[in-house]
């Protein structure tokens, strides 16, 4: 469990999109973020405080979050000085980095030293049993894509909230390292041995109160020829009656694969659903959470009734608008 309140480290990111772990951390956890730690040519800024490792700790940090995103997951030399400061000051060092913190001798001596925790949030502790598919009590709504990066996990938060607002039971179930910074706990599952996927996800999202609510995190997704064994297993073991699909309209291929087109929205639909029934033969679509970032209002406004047109589903921007008419279906 992470220990609030964080001071984010945005270190040297070239641009907004390196440093997305800090943004969807303050976006989501506001509360529990009192400022962020930037280095010199640093091109990325949260709306928080800019402070020293000492001006953080004054203000009450206990955890300083790596809150960067960078080609390899690496921890760069660059930053070092500033991690082993930190934890010299007596606060605890996070990373959902694919390099672990507890593979650095500097870090792990200088933890040593304050009796501080490296913690690698993107590299679970536990073993996982393989899954079942055995049926479970409670409700589960999975978010899927068309595509990586579309925003499944500020779909699944946001549709958390709208449940809380409604006063329906409800938790968050994060997937991957930046959900898990802002949940304060999850798996991330592309650190999961694919054997263990499916079971990793019935242990994270377990049998509960039959009115209680598995909001889980998606990741990759089934066309996308790099990920699409941890979607696979997402599905399986999430056992979800609902599924939201997510969806990035600007794209003309997939993330990462010029030569990769994307899928019609309804093959894709049609496909998750499919695979979902494997383990809960009642799985079906709500409808479709649509990232607008790119267009107008205009040419947003246009997309998404096009797209529900197109689905027969409600189709929403769960940032720019609002997830409500998903959640009126779900509960429908």
């Amino acid at each position: 469990m992470l220990k609030p309140p964080y001071v984010l480290f945005v270190g040297d990111a070239r641009d907004q999109l390196a440093a997305k772990t800090a943004v969807g951390v303050q976006y989501w956890r506001p509360q529990m973020c009192i400022g962020q730690i930037r280095l010199d040519g640093c091109r990325a800024s949260l709306e928080l405080p800019v402070m020293t490792i000492a001006d953080a700790c004054a203000a009450g940090a206990r955890t300083l979050i790596v809150g960067l995103a960078n080609a390899g997951g690496t921890i760069s030399e660059s930053w070092l000085p500033t991690l082993t400061e930190a934890l010299g000051a007596g606060l605890h060092l996070a990373s959902g980095l694919h390099q672990r913190l507890t593979d650095i001798p500097s870090l792990c001596a200088a933890a040593a030293a304050s009796g501080c925790s490296l913690i690698d949030v993107r590299h679970p502790r536990q073993a996982f049993a393989v899954g079942t598919g055995a049926r479970r009590s409670g409700r589960r709504l999975l978010t899927v894509g068309t595509d990586c990066s579309v925003g499944k996990m500020y779909t699944a938060l946001a549709i958390e909230r709208e449940l809380h607002k409604r006063g329906i039971a409800a938790d968050f179930r994060a997937t991957g390292q930046t959900g898990i910074f802002i949940a304060g706990d999850g798996v991330s599952v592309d650190a999961v041995v694919a054997d263990f996927i499916s079971g990793a996800v019935e242990e994270l999202a377990p049998a509960n109160a039959p009115d209680h609510w598995d909001v889980i995190e998606g990741q990759g997704s089934l066309f996308h020829p790099s990920f699409a064994g941890v979607s696979l297993g997402l599905l399986h073991g999430a056992q979800a009656e609902v599924l939201v699909m997510c969806h990035e309209p600007t794209r003309t291929h997939m993330r990462g694969l010029p030569h990769q087109p994307m899928p019609a929205l309804n093959d894709c639909i049609a496909a998750n659903e499919a695979a979902a029934r494997l383990t809960q033969p009642d799985a079906r679509c709500i409808g479709v959470a649509v990232n607008t970032s790119g267009l107008t209002a205009a040419a947003a406004a246009d997309t998404l009734e096009r797209l529900a047109d197109a689905s027969g589903l409600p189709c929403v921007d769960p940032v720019a608008g609002s997830v409500a008419p998903l959640v009126e279906r779900l509960l429908a």
